[in-house]
């Protein structure tokens, strides 16, 4: 068993933020995945996700499922981390004032997806992109 999923991120478009993480999160029920391990593996995806909607031009999103893990790996093309150790710390936001007041941008992403993830690598180059990969065992 190999399922391979792929999906588009448009930057600023809030209203389809968490599609991917909620179709992922419907395959992985068919594939029968403890559901302990689903809310985790959700979680993280939704993060990463709505990470790239608010600080990215666009992204794209790949997850591996196979009988013993998910790999979920995000590439953006966007403004990038200038400090990722500065970036996992809980309440550290670069968010702007629009995202904000929408209700994200709190600064909780990154550590919960740390949190809610087995492996977490994140690269990034400042003023082209990042890529987070995230791998959670079964």
């Amino acid at each position: 068993m190999a399922v391979e999923l792929t999906y588009q991120v448009k930057g600023g478009d809030f209203s389809h933020a968490g599609d991917a993480s909620s179709q992922v999160k419907k395959v992985l029920k068919q594939l029968d995945i403890d559901p302990k391990k689903i809310k985790s593996i959700v979680i993280a995806l939704y993060e990463a996700e709505v990470n790239v909607v608010a600080h990215a031009l666009e992204g794209v999103i790949r997850v591996t499922v196979d009988e013993e893990k998910i790999t979920m790996l995000l590439t953006d093309r966007g403004a990038g981390i200038p400090d990722i150790e500065l970036a996992m710390r809980e309440g550290y936001s670069t968010a702007s004032k629009e995202v904000r007041e929408m209700g994200f941008g709190a600064g909780m992403g990154l550590p919960n997806i740390k949190r809610n993830t087995d492996l977490l690598e994140i690269t990034s180059e400042p003023g082209q992109g990042t890529t987070v990969k995230m791998v959670n065992f079964f």
